[in-house]
Parts: C-alpha cells; sequence; structure tokens
C-alpha cells in the first residue's frame, strides 16, 4: 500500500525525490493512516483545485485495501 501511494506521488509532483510516506499503527478500528509528504512548492499539485487529486487518491487507496481487506486513510501533511 505504501509503494502504491508513493508511485501515485512521484507520478504527479515535479521533485520525486521529496515523496515520502509514514505509516501509523492501525487504531482500535483497524484504520491504518498513510501520511504522504512533498516539497513546499508541489503542494498544490497534489491536493489539486477544490481538493479534487487528493480526493481520487483517497479512492484508489481504499479500493486497494479493500482488495485486501484492510482500512486506510491518507492525510496530506
Amino acid at each position: 500500500m505504501k509503494d502504491l501511494l508513493i508511485a501515485i506521488a512521484r507520478g504527479l509532483v515535479e521533485d520525486p525525490s521529496a515523496v515520502t510516506v509514514d505509516v501509523d499503527e492501525p487504531d482500535e478500528e483497524g484504520t491504518t493512516v498513510y501520511h504522504l509528504h512533498v516539497a513546499e512548492s508541489d503542494m498544490g499539485r497534489v491536493i489539486g483545485k477544490q481538493g479534487r487529486i487528493a480526493k481520487a487518491i483517497r479512492v484508489v487507496m481504499r479500493a486497494a485495501a479493500t482488495r485486501s481487506s484492510e482500512k486506510v486513510s491518507v492525510e496530506i501533511d
């Protein structure tokens, strides 16, 4: 899952070397939180107009997690 998020983010940004992902342990509900970090100048590219790209990233991650019976959440820091 972490590799999928990194691959998506690196395809969107101008500085792919600045993309990092931190993973939190699952909470009591079983949801794993992925924290996406990108360069400050690439933040707009990852969020998109009105958050559409960020929503799309979250949808893709949730769909991939459903296939492996997981619950995930993506936060863009």
